[in-house]
């Protein structure tokens, strides 16, 4: 069979490629393991089952109105996998249809079966004792990644696992210990602490998270830590055994010793493309299985590019779709304006969310900025949600009022952060959230607070320095007068 373009993967990267093509007229194939796993990694063990799992976790608890009822607002006393898995399955299943009806809608051939290249325009796809060889004009490598799994880890899928084997755990264990304080790790951690699971995170780093706002991230700790987490920072594991049935011990490189119920093994994941024979295609993986390409997704080989998290960082769905329809228009000869300021969002509980430079950043480059925050514990819609402990935080050039970077920490901060993405984006100043009008209760009257209270150090800078230069000059004068005085006598 031959097409216009061979799309392998089918998760948000390849989905978006595919459709980009199809709508130009193009034939398009897309090649995936199993018709079940149509969405990839995203929708079946990835970004879609974590973030629902979180969100049942936090109805399930009553975590957003605990301030106010305490525990007798859980909707649930005892929470099972099984109730967490509900409303993945639910979730999941519809997903997977639209998925299926935009493939049909498109005419978009859907091949089942493990792929790999036989030479750089044809694609072998096996299923089971059955092959068949689609020829394609281009092909777009949207693999996705899977869980990186040291042979020395004696995984076992039930108290020792990875992060795609979270949802298939049996019962809610009474502690975990999680190796690896990534955003996968940090994102399990805490939404298992929240659930009275006894928590410690291991990771080698003397800091975590390092891309993001120094001072979000300390908010993030100060909470997981409040819910008893504990971290073991620039620690190394050299060894995870389970000496007993429902035990496992941890043995770091410093000689402390760790035991816990189970263990998430969540230490980075790599490209899943050990079964594509890239060398076929006159392609290679580097360490961890990663396709290198240039700025329009082409890899060494010019009509086969590569998308998504086998690309690498940042590894997000939102930004492996917009990859994706990047790369297709790049076959088209079609124009492309790339996003400039790509948001990032961490469904960590609080939430996290950022677009722009950081005050590390800004700090480096010595760029004169100036901050401006807003607390929810000042907004009203802030109490209504639950949630007082949130922030958000503007900075902006002290000179041009120019945004520069926005860093969100609480209830709702992957929603609100786009209308400052939208303010960067545009190039607009600060000036804009004190002028506009937001609805009122919301979470982004937090834009006006923070912009007023970032104006208002302007303004205090501002009267200082015409209060120095009116009573400076004067003063050095009547000193001058005094000392000529003092002489004459």
């Amino acid at each position: 069979m031959r097409y216009d373009l061979i799309v392998i993967g089918s998760g948000p990267a390849g989905q978006k490629a595919a459709i980009a093509a199809a709508k130009n007229n193009w034939s398009v194939a897309i090649v995936e393991r199993q018709r079940e796993l149509i969405g990839g990694v995203s929708l079946h063990t990835g970004t879609i089952p974590s973030k629902t799992i979180r969100e049942a976790i936090l109805h399930l608890t009553g975590y957003r109105h605990r301030s106010v009822y305490e525990e007798s607002y859980r909707r649930k006393r005892d929470i099972t996998m099984d109730d967490l898995r509900l409303m993945i399955q639910n979730v999941g299943q519809s997903e997977w249809q639209v998925i299926q009806d935009q493939f049909a809608r498109n005419r978009i051939q859907v091949v089942c079966g493990e792929a790999a290249f036989f030479d750089p325009q044809r694609v072998e796809v096996t299923r089971g004792s059955e092959k068949q060889v689609l020829h394609g004009r281009h092909i777009l490598l949207a693999p996705g990644t899977r869980p990186t799994r040291p042979d020395h880890i004696p995984f076992n899928g039930e108290t020792i696992f990875d992060s795609d084997e979270v949802l298939n755990l049996t019962h809610v264990p009474r502690s975990m210990i999680v190796v690896g304080g990534g955003v996968i790790g940090l994102e399990y951690a805490i939404m298992f602490a929240t659930l009275g699971v006894h928590v410690t995170v291991i990771d080698g780093r003397a800091h975590l998270l390092e891309f993001c706002d120094r001072e979000i991230i300390e908010g993030l700790l100060h909470h997981a830590r409040s819910l008893g987490m504990v971290f073991r920072l620039g620690e190394s594991v050299v060894e995870i055994r389970e000496p007993k049935p429902g035990r496992v011990a941890v043995a770091l490189e410093s000689g402390k010793r760790l035991l816990g119920e189970t263990v998430l093994f969540s230490v980075g994941r790599v490209g899943d493309t050990a079964n594509l024979r890239l060398p076929n295609a006159g392609l290679e993986a580097d360490s961890r299985g990663r396709i290198k390409c240039n700025s329009e997704f082409q890899t060494a080989v010019p009509h086969i590019y590569a998308v998504g998290d086998v690309v690498g960082f940042p590894a997000l769905a939102s930004t492996a779709m917009e990859q994706g329809r990047q790369a297709a228009c790049h076959m088209l000869g079609q124009e492309f304006q790339p996003c400039e300021h790509m948001p990032y969002g961490l469904f960590t509980i609080p939430e996290i969310s950022m677009v722009g430079q950081n005050e590390e950043q800004l700090t480096d480059a010595r760029v004169p900025y100036e901050v401006g925050i807003a607390r929810y514990s000042e907004i009203a819609r802030g109490h209504i949600a639950g949630d007082t402990q949130g922030m958000l935080k503007l900075l902006f050039h002290r000179e041009t009022r120019k945004l520069l970077g926005v860093h969100v920490i609480g209830e709702a901060a992957t929603e609100i952060i786009h209308i400052g993405q939208a303010v960067m984006s545009l190039g607009a100043t600060i000036d804009y959230f004190r002028d506009t009008v937001f609805n009122y209760p919301t979470m982004a009257e937090c834009y006006k607070v923070a912009a007023l209270d970032g104006l208002n150090k302007l303004s205090l800078w501002a009267e200082a320095e015409a209060t120095d230069s009116n009573t400076t000059v004067p003063a050095l004068e009547a000193i001058e007068q005094a000392v000529a005085d003092a002489l004459l006598v």
